[in-house]
């Protein structure tokens, strides 16, 4: 029995004796099928052909997997002295990430803001002792190896700890969420691709789904828009190396919502 891993979106499936026929999470159409079909890989094949990076990027501890596998996103640790939360995740874990993790305090919980970045999210949540992984509850369909680490809730805002807060924004998802950082000298928002930061790194734009170009509605963006507007924030940091705002990353959101209102009109 294995756990495969579907090769084009990293994300780790329930345990099985031969690979699954296919993949919702690549059929919906969000995401799609690689060219060459329906194929899956393992967390120990993975391990032999590709590794881990553990870097700082723009301040912050990040994960990553080179050369580029899936998606190609990568982790992020929110460290706060409330306790650490992995923000997203990637497809393989090392020795080293859970060391260098332990050494600054270990880790309180994952935090994921889709399906297309679940990856190994068991995996990571074992090696710390089974920590919970916190979803809203509007995507457990797309959990592919249910555990009992994965936790759902519901609702539109979930502290995590005093400086750690979800927010459902829905939009790319209908579960979609980012996470609200409280730090100091300049808070931030994580968020994946729920915000996209685009090239400019000054603006963020929003789709429904990214590789196929299919936009979001203007209702949907303005819900993401009102539900981060309570909070206060400096920087946004995106789903891959280097796609942050830093400074000023609360106009630039702003500015971004009403460019794309303004363009879909």
């Amino acid at each position: 029995m294995t756990y495969f891993m579907c090769l084009q979106c990293g994300v780790q499936f329930t345990e099985s004796e031969l690979p699954p026929e296919h993949c919702p999470i690549c059929e919906d159409e969000r995401q799609y099928v690689r060219w060459e079909g329906q194929a899956w890989t393992t967390f120990d094949d993975l391990a032999r052909t590709h590794i881990l990076v553990v870097r700082d990027d723009t301040g912050v501890l990040a994960f990553g997997i080179e050369p580029r596998f899936a998606i190609g996103q990568r982790a992020l640790l929110a460290e706060t002295p409330d306790g650490n939360v992995l923000w997203d995740c990637v497809s393989l874990i090392s020795d080293e990430a859970v060391a260098e993790i332990k050494r600054r305090g270990g880790l309180q919980a994952i935090a994921i803001s889709h399906c297309h970045y679940y990856s190994a999210m068991i995996e990571w949540s074992e090696a710390f002792g089974g920590i919970p992984i916190h979803i809203h509850v509007d995507d457990r369909q797309w959990v592919m190896r249910p555990h009992p680490s994965v936790a759902f809730w519901e609702g539109e805002t979930l502290p995590l700890n005093p400086s750690l807060t979800l927010i459902r924004c829905g939009g790319h998802f209908a579960g979609g969420q980012v996470l609200h950082w409280k730090r100091e000298g300049a808070s931030a928002i994580l968020s994946g691709d729920i915000l996209q930061v685009v090239p400019t790194r000054r603006h963020l734009s929003f789709m429904y789904s990214y590789p196929n170009q299919i936009p979001l509605n203007a209702r949907s963006v303005q819900r993401i828009a009102a539900a981060v507007e309570p909070f206060d924030y400096d920087n946004i940091y995106g789903a891959w190396w280097g796609s942050n705002v830093i400074g000023g990353a609360r106009e630039a959101m702003r500015i971004s919502v009403d460019r794309y209102l303004a363009a879909i009109a």
